[in-house]
């Protein structure tokens, strides 16, 4: 992926020297620990052992400044694809969210916020929080690596901003709080996989409009995609793969939605509230 020398974003929220050198857990990301250790029951105190031997105490490093970087110029990519889209294919202006960085922990109108929850989008204040330790961890422990991969991140946390705005998320959110678990999880997968579907609209429109992505990115987006799924995630840790238990959707979905989004660009090919198949 082309970034470097870029343009990078103004709505950024730089926290990382006001972490007070809290050790965090890492990033574990994309929900590792939530996914599956609170939804699937699975210790997973190796994986924190890991990954908190590999923290230090909240120093922001050369690694950590050149992920901020990196975040910025994504951030700043996002925001022009999605003013563009959001002009030709929905009514009303597009407000981008402001992205906050930090280093171990930090506090959120969604509670706490740590290497253990993972990059994450809060509608009560309407932002995106991001460790910048998590893409070290993405690549070492769940073997995602690439600065591509890095970018689907974001831009996945960004599409969830797009749903909040499009009154979608709040609907998602308020029907979950009134069904079963089990029903809830299965909203929460519809959730993340339409969030997958966005992330492929502006990859093709980012693509199209800076000619950012190089040989091999969308291979990058979509082993993301892969190494993420729940039933991967499941399998990894030594458990057999509990589809009841899943919040983000399969690797086959992941992968699948992701491919949508990118090969039609088109905001109405993301319904996933509207299928049979997920």
């Amino acid at each position: 992926m082309k970034w470097q020398g870029r343009r990078g974003s103004r709505n950024i929220e730089d926290r990382r020297r006001m972490s007070g050198g809290t050790a965090g857990i890492g990033g574990v990301g994309l929900l590792v620990i939530l996914a599956i250790g609170y939804f699937a029951g699975i210790d997973v105190t190796p994986i924190l052992d890991e990954v908190t031997g590999t923290q230090g105490g909240g120093e922001v490093t050369e690694a950590d400044d050149r992920a901020a970087q990196f975040v910025s110029v994504t951030l700043a990519d996002t925001e022009e694809v999605w003013a563009g889209i959001f002009d030709r294919q929905v009514d009303g202006a597009y407000a981008p969210p402001t992205l906050v960085l930090y280093k171990g922990v930090t506090r959120s109108a969604c509670g706490g916020a740590s290497g253990a929850t993972g990059p994450f989008y809060c509608p009560g204040d309407r932002k995106i929080y991001l460790d910048t330790a998590f893409f070290t961890t993405m690549e070492r422990q769940l073997g995602a690596g690439g600065d591509f991969a890095a970018a689907y991140v974001v831009a996945h946390e960004v599409a969830h901003s797009v749903q909040d705005q499009l009154g979608i998320l709040g609907e998602a959110n308020r029907v979950r709080a009134q069904v079963s678990a089990a029903q809830s999880n299965e909203i929460s997968v519809r959730i993340e996989l339409q969030a997958d579907c966005f992330s492929g609209i502006w990859a093709r429109q980012a693509e199209a409009q800076f000619g950012s992505l190089e040989r091999g990115d969308i291979a990058e987006a979509m082993n993301a995609a892969k190494q993420i799924g729940d039933d991967t995630l499941q399998r990894n840790a030594g458990r057999v793969p509990m589809p009841h238990t899943f919040t983000h959707g399969t690797s086959e979905q992941r992968q699948r939605w992701f491919a949508t989004g990118y090969e039609t660009g088109d905001l109405n090919a993301c319904d996933t509230f509207a299928t049979d198949r997920p």
